[in-house]
């Protein structure tokens, strides 16, 4: 019987930048890390590839992964002065 490998879910909070044709996409917690798509859809597909083979190539180098519990949140917030 082959034994089942559970693989860890990790949750990042993602920036997604208009770029003027699309969107840039940097994660804070994965300094280096940069992407982009031609739209908001492609800019998150994008983004998930780039953080597995970001991740990927930590746990490769025996590098531990910047680990987030998902209480992280982007929002804007917007003043008047």
């Amino acid at each position: 019987m082959a034994k089942t490998l559970r693989k860890k879910v990790y949750q990042y909070t993602a920036i997604f930048e208009p770029n003027g044709g699309g969107y840039t996409v940097t994660v804070p917690k994965l300094p280096g890390l940069v992407t982009e798509g031609d739209n908001l859809k492609e800019a998150k597909e994008m983004a998930k590839d780039a953080i597995r083979c970001h991740l990927e190539g930590l746990l490769k180098d025996d590098i531990p992964i910047p680990y987030t519990k998902g209480g992280d949140r982007k929002e804007t917030v917007r003043v008047s002065v």
